[in-house]
């Protein structure tokens, strides 16, 4: 499969925010984000083998391991790639675009979706049954660019029943839309969503790649 890196860090962004992980980042990605933080994944990468990622990932000796891109559901061989990390003993979490089934995962992968809001450009590539049967576990994620994306995920939040069910993140895009009129207008709304913020970002700074 062919991997663009792999390192140890923190989760920056999810419902796991903050807790130490090692990262295995996938190489290729069949959307193009107007947002998109991680471009640099679109292409180059190198080949690697299972065994090899999983000796990448043990060499770092963190429990915790998210599989992330690019987008991961592009490589054929990570379902695999979760089964054998998970038969390992090591908590597996991805994180993919919400442009792809994800039926085929085993279940015990936490699953982060992201939600492609009208800013994006991307929108109209959701698979919408890859958002059926979420657990608390789980988490979606709507990346915010204006109001108008947050307007627009506060109905899919709704039409998709996903209060309750499972965790709702609301992410605004670092350095376009201010973290406090997100919070503004969440307080002001009453949404039982989470707020989530790029923590790297705020530690490394928002242009540092491996971290």
């Amino acid at each position: 499969m062919r991997i663009s890196e792999i390192y140890a860090s923190i989760h920056g962004e999810s419902q796991y925010v903050g807790l130490p992980c090692t990262l295995v980042r996938t190489t290729g990605c069949d959307l193009r984000c107007a947002y998109c933080d991680t471009t640099y994944a679109f292409v180059g990468g190198r080949e690697m083998s299972l065994a090899e990622v999983v000796a990448e990932v043990r060499r770092f000796g963190l429990p915790f391991v998210l599989l992330t891109g690019g987008e991961p559901m592009l490589q054929l061989e990570i379902v695999e790639l979760a089964q054998q990390l998970l038969d390992g003993g090591f908590k597996v979490a991805l994180e993919t675009s919400g442009a792809h089934l994800i039926d085929r995962l085993p279940t015990e992968v936490c699953r982060i979706l992201d939600v492609k809001t009208p800013s994006s450009g991307e929108s109209h590539r959701m698979q919408w049954p890859a958002f059926e049967g979420l657990r608390p576990c789980d988490a979606v994620k709507f990346v915010l660019s204006d109001d108008a994306d947050y307007r627009w995920s506060i109905e899919q939040v709704a039409r998709l029943g996903l209060v309750g069910r499972t965790e709702v993140l609301f992410s605004p895009v670092h350095g376009r839309l201010d973290a406090r009129e997100l919070v503004r207008w969440v307080v002001r709304d009453r949404l039982a969503v989470r707020v989530n913020l790029q923590v790297h970002k705020y530690v490394w700074g928002p242009d540092a790649k491996g971290v």
